[in-house]
């Protein structure tokens, strides 16, 4: 059976570069793993006043039905003063309502932060990981995925190089094995 791998990008920009290591990880992937790149950009700021039957947006019962489905998570953001984008944390909120029906709980997660700053992320990621500890969200602890002067580490196409692209195969491994003992 094909396993469900979820990518959300905190980045909005269409030539985004952590769009550009989301894809790369996807294309690292295996047989039996199929990506799924899960839009958020089009769900409106989370409201409780609006988490009714009659009122609930469709944007946030397609999200939430499409990440129910996934066998794991995958994060893959930039940093906006020292924490997530709006974007991404929006989505977490999105997905962990209503109280009680979580679509996140115990679905595997890895946390990749990519910056043309030499930091690589590191308060975005690690202030994600404080949300998806609250969502039940078991995260890959090593190795750790901060990928620091990401525009020096493209090619003249605008490719990951291959460096790091073996780098992102370890990350990738040790997540897929991490996944596949929690989910024995």
């Amino acid at each position: 059976m094909t396993k469900k791998i979820g990518f959300f990008i905190g980045s909005l920009r269409k030539d985004s570069y952590n769009k550009k290591v989301a894809e790369t990880f996807s294309d690292l992937l295996p047989e039996g793993y199929e990506s799924v790149f899960v839009k958020i950009d089009d769900l409106p700021f989370y409201n409780e006043d609006i988490e009714t039957p009659e009122q609930t947006p469709t944007e946030w019962t397609r999200f939430r039905e499409e990440v129910k489905d996934l066998d794991g998570v995958i994060f893959v953001t930039p940093e906006y003063n020292r924490s997530v984008p709006a974007v991404l944390k929006n989505a977490l909120d999105v997905g962990s309502r209503p109280y009680g029906q979580s679509v996140w709980d115990k679905k595997p997660g890895l946390v990749v932060t990519a910056s043309p700053g030499g930091v690589g992320g590191f308060g975005a990621n690690h202030h994600l990981r404080q949300s998806l500890v609250f969502l039940n969200v078991p995260t890959l602890q090593q190795p750790e995925a901060y990928i620091g002067n990401i525009t020096n580490l493209l090619d003249e196409d605008g490719n990951i190089i291959q460096g790091t692209v073996d780098f992102f195969q370890t990350i990738l491994d040790a997540y897929l094995d991490f996944a596949g003992k929690l989910n024995a």
